[in-house]
């Protein structure tokens, strides 16, 4: 069975997510940062971290990619067309708006407080809104890429709630819309309750 190392306020929420969406079983150990349970798997100590039997996959757009393509879902096959539009959407999104929301965080409690740069976060949040209306124009319907969910909503719509938590304005109606529709997922219920269970 597969066991998923982080916590629900984390990228963890991703993978949780689409384990919930595809139907395969998990054990969620919640852990945080740099704690004894992910430093024994991932020396760097960043979560997620997933376990198949005594196999460990870090980085949850890693983990998402593994899960799509062993379980066949949420994905375009390998070697299609639509797979490399995934992919390239995927990486748009790291990219355009995981990216900034990181910097963000970054700057804001991450780093030593010498090194952090609070005056960056209007930029980032200009940049940001740029970017999220960028990717309302490549939306082909109610998901991002057309009929069929990927893997690149469930990291947009990670993103569009870290935007809230983070104080980004979130203003294109589209894609409030959007992440609205999301959210209303029954996974994705699941998983924001599993902290209550």
């Amino acid at each position: 069975m597969y066991k998923v190392y982080g916590s629900v306020t984390s990228r963890a929420f991703r993978v949780l997510w689409m384990l919930e969406e595809i139907g395969e079983p998990y054990d969620y150990i919640k852990a945080g940062p740099r704690s004894e349970a992910v430093t024994a798997l991932n020396p760097s100590g960043k979560i997620p971290v997933l376990t198949d039997g005594n196999v460990v996959i870090t980085d949850s757009t890693a983990i998402l990619t593994y899960l799509a393509d062993k379980h066949r879902k949420l994905t375009f096959p390998a070697g299609t067309i639509e797979r490399a539009h995934q992919d390239a959407l995927t990486h748009a999104i790291l990219d355009e708006l995981d990216a900034v929301l990181w910097t963000a965080a970054r700057h804001g409690f991450v780093l030593p407080e010498e090194h952090r740069v609070p005056d960056v976060k209007p930029s980032l949040k200009w940049e940001f809104a740029r970017n999220l209306d960028r990717l309302a124009d490549r939306m082909a319907g109610p998901f991002l890429q057309g009929e069929q969910m990927t893997i690149a909503d469930i990291i947009a719509t990670h993103c569009l709630n870290w935007a809230i938590g983070a104080k980004f304005p979130v203003e294109n109606e589209k894609m409030n819309a959007y992440a609205k529709a999301m959210r209303s997922r029954d996974a994705f219920k699941r998983v924001r309750g599993l902290d209550d269970a």
